[in-house]
């Protein structure tokens, strides 16, 4: 490391901390003025609405503008450094354009660890306690319900053969009615349970049958009994029964990852908008990356428009990258796009646009 890395890491650390806090003040200004009747309804305090909303709603933010403020803080001081002839003298001491880049891409890689980090299990833990607050004290005042009445009815695969069913399920009462379960071996049916009730026992945390019907087949031959009331052990709990718009943000790489493996177990669909969020946890962090030298490159140049020029190109450029990804994750969760080449997709062109603007630079 030399002087001149120290030098523009300096200039690019501090330049990137002071655009992430601004933007996250004004984020927070603009939510606390939308927000601010909620905030007088739920009853709480200055402190508590700190503590159990907005501690977890700044992660949050930074997440969602991390690689984008990373980007136009680099053309900000870089174009700022090429107004004042500073990459010419540089230059000109017989620093090598790719020499001059390497202090961007460690700075750009060191953000990106942290990110990628952080994106793991530390911003999913924040989304907890934003979302838990927006559905309790926000979303009940609005149309928005993240547990409607509707679509509950539930059709699983417990295990390799062992499919189930459930009609009318009830979050609150933790009970349905209208229960099959059915056991398949090689294309063919050979047990057969339903109930007309099911409900969770607390007690011994599983699933109560009443006036259950059992089936069992054997090729020509089939055995029928009544159970009065059984328990089972059908590999869901309750709080997997309760839809939650929010689950996406609030479980970890880890717990995502487990959920994905069970919800495919049992057959769920429109699991995709769950796997783009996984993929998205490594690309976006690798995005930065792509960023920084994007705008390192472009800045370095000195044109006639200045800084003002680069920012417009830093704007219209990050525009561009967020619209692109926003139409990939929607590909792939209405239509057939695969989620890894849709949280990729971006990466994969802005990487082109990278090296087509290298190789056209003046070195």
């Amino acid at each position: 490391m030399k002087i001149l890395d120290w030098y523009i890491l300096k200039k690019f650390f501090s330049t990137f901390i002071f655009t992430i806090l601004v933007i996250t003040v004004i984020a927070v200004v603009i939510d606390t003025s939308e927000k601010a009747d909620d905030f007088v309804k739920s009853g709480l305090n200055s402190k508590e609405i700190i503590m159990h909303y907005y501690i977890g709603f700044v992660p949050y933010i930074i997440a969602m503008i991390f690689p984008l403020m990373t980007f136009i803080a680099v053309i900000y001081f870089t174009s700022k450094m090429a107004s004042r002839t500073e990459f010419v003298a540089i230059m000109t001491g017989g620093v090598r354009y790719n020499r001059m880049l390497r202090p961007y891409l460690i700075g750009s890689i060191f953000l990106s660890l942290i990110f990628w980090v952080a994106s793991q299990s530390l911003i999913p833990k924040a989304n907890v306690i934003r979302t838990d607050f927006q559905t309790v004290y926000v979303d009940r005042n609005s149309n928005y319900n993240p547990d409607p009445t509707r679509g509950n009815n539930y059709y699983l695969r417990v295990d390799s053969d062992t499919y189930v069913g459930m009609r009318y399920y009830d979050t609150a009462s933790k009970m349905a009615g209208a229960f099959f379960l059915q056991k398949i071996r090689g294309n063919k049916e050979y047990y057969n349970l339903r109930a007309d009730r099911i409900r969770w026992d607390t007690a011994k945390k599983n699933w109560k049958l009443n006036d259950a019907v059992a089936r069992e087949i054997d090729g020509l031959r089939e055995s029928v009994r009544k159970i009065s009331d059984t328990n089972l052990n059908l590999n869901v709990s309750p709080k997997e029964m309760r839809r939650d718009d929010y689950l996406k943000d609030k479980l970890t790489t880890a717990e995502l990852k487990k959920f994905l493996r069970m919800e495919e177990l049992r057959g769920s669909e429109g699991l995709n908008i769950y796997k783009v969020e996984m993929y998205h946890r490594d690309a976006t962090p690798f995005s930065v990356i792509i960023m920084t030298m994007i705008g390192a490159i472009v800045a370095s140049q000195k044109v006639r428009g200045g800084s003002g020029l680069h920012l417009a190109i830093g704007i219209v450029t990050a525009s561009i990258f967020v619209i692109m990804d926003k139409f990939a994750v929607t590909f792939s969760t209405k239509g057939n796009l695969s989620p890894m080449l849709a949280a990729w997709f971006p990466n994969i062109i802005f990487s082109v646009v990278a090296l087509w603007i290298y190789k056209r630079t003046q070195k």
